[in-house]
């Protein structure tokens, strides 16, 4: 859907069109009939109330939507009403996508926002009209998208520019939801790298790529392990960006980013059960927000030096799977224990954090992945879980992620809890006991991680699908991970 400022409405460019409404106080110029009708219907202008009708206006029937934006701090983020005007833009979005209507005009005068909160406003539409129809080729007229331009009039003299930044994090999301959201037979880790390499051309990233032969060399074998059951081979991929000083040169490493993109998952030899398992081609969300984040960065012009790492494989149970109890070696050197080959996001992870921080000496390292069912089981669907050696880090991603709607839950770490991943046979298991199993996975992934590097692990298993739509998306994929990220960068590494 395309957006665009236009300089003044000289003549309707669209038969629908869009006012702003706070809370109990009507825009400016509406007709008494449209007022009226508001407050019969119970319109009071809270964000993502929408009322309409249609008027005639200089010999034309418009269509007129009045859509509430909530208080001047409803919904706060970091001061900001951000929250209660995604949330406006996404109802418009939801409303009017398959409405018919082709083009909207959305008429800012009177509405007193200032360019960053029209660009939030626009954001949530944005958001909330993506759609994957590639595979739904019997699509009822009235299923179909109509939706295909906005047209901003009025708007604040700061809005393109302001806007011009979050749409580089709309398309970071959208990239993101396209690749969770394909099946395991379109996404897997060959063609994952395909995707990333046709969709970030000419947008200023380096791509690396290792295949398997290179990741055998480095002694990768954890995450070898758990590919050696597909005929899909493994592939690791680097996104990087240098943009936080000329020449690509910091006083300190590049900030690092770890995505696990397990691009099917059926939990291998320790096979899943078969109800749901299709959910399982978003198990690379981690991954995804990785890639999509990246591509945010880069096309923002992000005055920040970042490394992007996504491990990709694909888990599945033939004759030549690794087993439960076999022993495999880490390019750490470290030797794991595999008690369960549905433990497999950390076998990925392990190796992956190896690398960045040999390869790149990063300032700090956070991963991402949908690692556990149990953090599912301990927030839902409301908070991704965060565990971190660095109290600092983990205050500004909790903070990052309250400002741009995507939270996190920190949960605890310890000795007591390391113990329980201790093998009797190598240096460690990949799963504990039934107990505690998002927090045991952690402190897994920490012996992986080198003394006095800052780490933060997110564990988003609850938070990349969604079985029914939210604020800004729709049923499926969310896109969770990118804006945090975005955020993450823009308020603490930026130059």
């Amino acid at each position: 859907m395309r957006i665009e400022f236009l300089a003044a409405p000289a003549a309707p460019a669209s038969r629908l069109t869009v006012r702003l409404a706070a809370p109990d106080a009507m825009p400016e110029g509406i007709e008494p009939v449209l007022a009226e009708g508001a407050k019969a219907a119970r319109f009071t202008g809270k964000a993502g109330q929408i009322h309409e009708g249609f008027v005639t206006r200089d010999g034309q029937l418009v269509r007129v939507a009045l859509a509430g934006i909530g208080e001047a701090n409803g919904g706060a983020k970091n001061g900001s009403r951000a929250g209660s005007l995604e949330k406006a833009g996404a109802a418009l979005a939801a409303k009017y996508l398959v409405s018919g209507e082709t083009a909207m005009t959305l008429d800012l005068a009177g509405s007193g926002l200032g360019g960053v909160e029209v660009s939030a406003l626009l954001l949530g539409l944005k958001l909330r009209t993506w759609r994957h129809d590639a595979y739904r080729t019997k699509l009822p007229d009235d299923q179909k998208v109509t939706l295909d331009l906005v047209n901003v009039v009025n708007a604040p003299a700061d809005a393109a520019a302001a806007w011009a930044s979050e749409a580089a994090v709309a398309q970071g999301v959208e990239f993101t939801r396209e690749l969770v959201t394909e099946p395991g037979n379109v996404i897997y880790p060959e063609s994952f790298v395909a995707r990333c390499e046709a969709r970030m051309q000419g947008t200023g990233l380096t791509l690396r790529v290792l295949g398997e032969d290179e990741m055998r060399t480095l002694g990768m074998g954890a995450l070898l392990g758990v590919s050696q059951g597909s005929p899909r081979p493994p592939r690791l991929l680097a996104i990087v960006w240098n943009g936080g000083m000329p020449g690509g040169q910091s006083r300190s490493g590049p900030m690092a980013f770890v995505g696990k993109g397990v691009t099917f998952d059926t939990g291998g030899i320790s096979l899943k059960p078969p109800a749901g398992m299709e959910d399982m081609k978003w198990d690379m969300g981690g991954a995804g927000a990785v890639a999509g984040a990246m591509l945010a960065l880069a096309l923002r012009k992000a005055r920040a030096n970042v490394v992007g790492i996504c491990g990709l494989v694909e888990n599945m149970p033939d004759g030549l799977a690794q087993r439960p109890g076999d022993v495999v070696t880490s390019m750490s050197g470290q030797t794991v224990e595999v008690i369960n080959t549905d433990a497999e996001g950390r076998l990925v992870l392990c190796d992956a954090l190896t690398w960045v921080q040999k390869e790149y000496a990063p300032s700090s390292v956070v991963d991402l992945a949908t690692l556990t069912g149990a953090i599912i089981a301990t927030l839902g669907n409301e908070y991704g879980g965060i565990f971190s050696n660095d109290d600092g880090l983990a205050a500004k991603i909790i903070a990052a992620g309250e400002a741009c709607g995507e939270r996190l839950w920190r949960l605890p770490m310890g000795q007591a809890y390391d113990k329980m991943i201790d093998s009797p046979i190598a240096d460690m298991k990949n799963m504990g006991s039934k107990y505690a199993g998002s927090i045991t996975a952690a402190q897994f992934l920490q012996r992986f991680v080198n003394k006095g590097t800052p780490w933060a692990h997110l564990d988003i298993a609850g938070m990349v699908w969604a079985d029914k739509p939210g604020a800004t998306w729709d049923k499926g994929a969310t896109g969770y991970g990118v804006r945090l990220i975005d955020r993450y960068v823009r308020d603490n590494c930026e130059s």
